[in-house]
């Protein structure tokens, strides 16, 4: 039985290691955790122990196989418990993330394969992000940020980098949700700041803004 924390460890090194293709050090790992050295020393080892990941001092920490499964398991159901949050009992999708945090480390497989039925089988939860498959497969998604997107181009927004209350509630203060079309009138040289057009509406947004919205192509 893997415990809370140890999800929550596996799930770190997950997402620190670009979906467990490169090592991670344990710093890399304290520093996201907001914890000690030493203590993610302690829990690498009874991960360790338990299979989990590869761990060779001072060369880094990779998810065995196991590891990856237990950690896209987390992410899965974390992502279905977003969906159901927002279109199920209407929540917005700047309350969701913590809620999810609690319901991600439900056991019942039962449960989260019903879930995932209910819900007529989403591929993204609601910031866009892709939802993992039983077998912990990703679907692949076409996108770049749209400080990457050149001046004229016409582009539908389908995600976002940076998920915390305060980034998605000024979303929602202007306009910008998954399948809004952004039209970039104009760039600017010196700062890399843009007008985008919005719903009809002009709007100047600052290279962090489009440094954290993710759009396709149209």
């Amino acid at each position: 039985m893997v415990t809370f924390s140890e999800e929550n460890y596996l799930k770190a090194i997950y997402h620190l290691s670009k979906h467990g293709n490169v090592s991670v050090s344990t710093n890399a790992i304290a520093q996201k955790m907001e914890t000690k050295a030493s203590s993610v020393t302690d829990m690498i080892k009874k991960l360790d122990e338990k299979e989990l990941v590869n761990y060779i001092k001072y060369q880094g920490v990779n998810l065995t196989e196991k590891g990856r499964l237990a950690a896209t398991s987390v992410i899965r159901k974390h992502r279905l418990w977003e969906v159901f949050l927002v279109n199920k009992l209407n929540f917005s999708w700047d309350e969701v993330h913590e809620v999810a945090e609690q319901l991600e480390h439900i056991k019942s497989e039962k449960l989260i394969n019903e879930l995932d039925a209910l819900l007529d089988f989403p591929t993204h939860d609601p910031h866009g992000d892709p939802i993992p498959d039983k077998d912990g497969n990703f679907k692949k998604t076409e996108k770049i940020m749209l400080a990457k997107a050149k001046e004229f181009d016409v582009c539908t927004c389908v995600g976002v980098n940076d998920s915390s209350a305060q980034f998605l509630k000024y979303l929602d203060k202007n306009n910008i949700a998954l399948g809004t079309s952004i039209k970039v009138l104009s760039k600017e040289p010196f700062d890399e700041s843009m007008v985008i057009e919005v719903n009809g509406i002009k709007l100047a947004i600052s290279k962090l803004i489009s440094n954290n919205l993710y759009v396709k192509i149209s």
